[in-house]
């Protein structure tokens, strides 16, 4: 078939695949029909499943979607500080089920000026080799006067040219603008360096260089060097290319009892505040909670805070796979003359056949980002996320989650994940949350178990008047649904009733193994995640998934 001949809900830039136009995993349909019946059932109706029927005025409809699973955090041979060879990482992702994937390599003068080319190669032949399998070419950013980022780019002539004028242009290290103390002379020239960073990627998009082109902050508090007012002014800067940030963190294996030591912390978030960290962190801030960061974790917190302000703000989670658990590779031996600074990319691994020192696991083995589309390729990806069509799970603890929310006088879908719905005051309006639980046993040989569904409702405030303002003093749990037992696929109704105030529901739950009072308090989170004993937080033993908001716009309010 060639590009021309393809459908209309298709993708140019690879070959079309398979979509379930029931919200669920394009794997399983693929698994229920075969290949080709899948392939032949679609044909005929992929049209009008994925129409939009969005309507002006109140109210709103939105696509089905089907859900594509993915990792934007994945590290080879061109990471100075990585192991695996860039095809070891691809066949580990197409192994636990990722449909695509982005590799983020670290900021560095080898890899600008030999690696990323490297690299790049590889990624093209992957996907000519396996068009079913969308990689992206991505950079992991050292944020001047912060932390890291993700930043990729949809495919196209020039992927690798932005990735690379941008290492050299932006990158914090390179650059030595590192400093982010308060009070410090080079933090405010450093800081604006990185909102000035994000408007130039907004520009090449808009230019046209690129198709398209996002970021997204990792491990935002592992430091505590990510302030909210950097966090807002990165968002501000160009919100369709800062869409979020990781709301849990890769080295989610850090704190295998027995493994890495007795002060281990999942995500290795094992820090304390220092002289580059915000002082208006909590040192409670620096530690994971049920394996998610405190910034997300804490219901009332700051993304709350951001999300308080009417403003998308999208999570992820991922692997940050560097060295997995219990894996026997090692890195391999320079040869002579040779280094990263003059070659880009790592010597191959060698098989130890003796477990080597590692906090990570494999792209999909245990995070997973499920982002819903309404086409199958790179830039329906990238209109997923930036749509805030997002939500995240650990341990495969669900097969599937579709959620809308609708008018109950309307006929329609409703609005999901990232969306808005207009309504009235006081009109009567119903939350919709299908599960589909999980069939199979996940990695670890668990088959894991949906125990609680919380629903979380916020009141939208607009902007803050202190852009380090980290509350949301009126956000909650409103509900908590018992789902344990419940098997298949189901639907939570949940009504709901806008008041005077325009507001936002996102939604969390777990296998219900380890939880308490939330960090604001029992009249807040009655039983939110908390942080695990040191040395001692087997990840599959605490297990959650969390979406993305659904807000809520009240006319006149």
């Amino acid at each position: 078939m060639t590009e021309q001949q393809l459908p209309s809900w298709a993708d140019p830039s690879v070959k079309p695949a398979d979509l379930d136009a029931q919200g669920v995993s394009r794997r399983g349909l693929l698994r229920r029909a075969g290949l080709f019946g899948a392939a032949f059932a679609l044909g005929s109706a992929a049209a009008p499943a994925f129409a939009s029927s969005e309507k002006p005025g109140f109210g709103g409809d939105d696509p089905r979607l089907a859900y594509l699973v993915g990792d934007h955090h994945i590290h080879s041979v061109y990471s100075h500080d990585a192991k695996y060879t860039f095809s070891q990482q691809a066949q580990a992702a197409a192994r636990y089920g990722l449909d695509w994937m982005v590799f983020n390599e670290h900021s560095n003068f080898g890899h600008a000026y030999y690696g990323a080319k490297l690299e790049h190669a590889e990624i093209v032949k992957a996907r000519a080799e396996n068009p079913r399998q969308l990689i992206f070419q991505g950079l992991e950013w050292y944020i001047p006067a912060a932390e890291h980022c993700t930043v990729f780019a949809a495919p196209g002539p020039h992927e690798t040219d932005l990735l690379t004028q941008f290492e050299l242009a932006y990158d914090g290290k390179l650059l030595g603008y590192t400093e982010g103390s308060a009070g410090a002379a080079d933090t405010a020239r450093n800081e604006a360096h990185a909102v000035k960073a994000i408007k130039w990627l907004a520009e090449q998009r808009r230019s046209g260089y690129v198709d398209d082109v996002l970021v997204l902050a990792n491990h935002p508090l592992r430091l505590g060097i990510d302030s909210p007012h950097e966090m807002r002014g990165w968002r501000d800067a160009a919100p369709e290319i800062m869409i979020g940030m990781e709301g849990a963190p890769g080295a989610q294996g850090a704190a295998l009892p027995g493994w890495r030591g007795a002060t281990s912390i999942r995500g290795e978030y094992e820090n304390k505040p220092s002289a580059q960290s915000w002082s208006g962190y909590p040192t409670d801030a620096y530690l994971t909670y049920g394996g998610f960061d405190w910034a997300t974790a804490t219901v009332g917190g700051l993304w709350d805070s951001m999300l308080a302000e009417g403003s998308l703000f999208s999570i992820t989670t991922n692997s940050d796979n560097h060295r997995t658990v219990f894996d026997t590779w090692k890195n391999g031996d320079w040869p002579a003359g040779q280094n990263f600074d003059n070659t880009g990319r790592l010597p191959d691994p060698v098989n130890t056949d003796t477990p080597q020192p590692g906090s990570d696991f494999w792209p999909g083995e245990f995070s997973r980002t499920h982002v819903g589309v309404t086409r199958y390729g790179y830039r329906a990806v990238m209109a997923g996320m930036r749509a805030g069509r997002v939500w995240v799970d650990h341990g495969h603890l669900l097969d599937g989650l579709d959620v809308r929310v609708k008018r109950d006088c309307d006929a329609g879908r409703g609005v999901t994940l990232g969306g808005r719905l207009r309504v009235r005051k006081g009109e009567r309006i119903t939350l919709y949350v299908t599960v589909t639980s999980a069939s199979r046993a996940n990695p670890q040989g668990i088959l894991p178990e949906l125990a609680h569904v919380d629903v979380i409702r916020g009141t939208v405030r607009g902007p803050v008047s202190d852009r380090d303002d980290w509350k949301a003093p009126d956000t909650k749990v409103v509900q908590t649904q018992d789902v344990s037992g419940r098997k298949g696929t189901y639907t939570l109704r949940i009504p709901l009733t806008a008041g005077d105030e325009s507001f936002y529901v996102r939604l969390r739950g777990s296998d219900g193994k380890r939880h308490g009072t939330g960090y604001l308090g029992a009249s807040v989170d009655p039983h939110g995640p908390i942080p695990h004993e040191p040395g001692n937080g087997d990840p599959w033993a605490d297990t959650w998934f969390y979406s993305n908001p659904v807000f809520v716009d009240v006319a006149g309010a």
